[in-house]
């Protein structure tokens, strides 16, 4: 073999790994708690949205200011910060996946995936046959 192709053959086998690297950042969800001792890597952490406790959004002040509070899969509850609009249904969600880092005890997003009821699902009817008289 030439030396080109050997040194290609490294180019090309770093770039796989590297791209490997890449993609395992983001394979797993992580938890608030695993992701609290960490703050220089992005966490994704999937949870439920806390509807009792206070959700903050004021437009006319800081339209790039959102905070929730979210229960995550160990049932630990944290406030989320999202310095972006209020998401469009965001009430309605059903599971959220938020992607950030720790910054003291809140959660600070960079962005926010919600899993919503679909506008297709139908409420079910309980139809039922008359009773043929005897």
């Amino acid at each position: 073999m030439k030396k080109i192709h050997i040194v290609g053959l490294i180019i090309i086998a770093v770039a796989i790994g590297f791209i490997i690297t890449l993609a395992s950042d983001y394979s797993q969800y992580e938890t608030f708690t695993s992701a609290r001792g960490e703050t220089k890597k992005d966490f994704q952490v999937v949870g439920y949205l806390v509807k009792d406790k206070e959700m903050f959004y004021d437009p006319q002040h800081d339209p790039n200011y959102f905070t929730f509070y979210m229960k995550d899969k160990d049932s630990v509850q944290c406030k989320v910060i999202l310095y972006s609009p209020k998401p469009q249904d965001f009430d309605r969600t059903e599971q959220i996946v938020v992607t950030g880092r720790m910054k003291g005890d809140d959660f600070e997003a960079k962005s926010v995936l919600m899993k919503c009821p679909s506008k297709y699902k139908q409420d079910q009817l309980v139809v039922s046959q008359p009773k043929a008289e005897s």
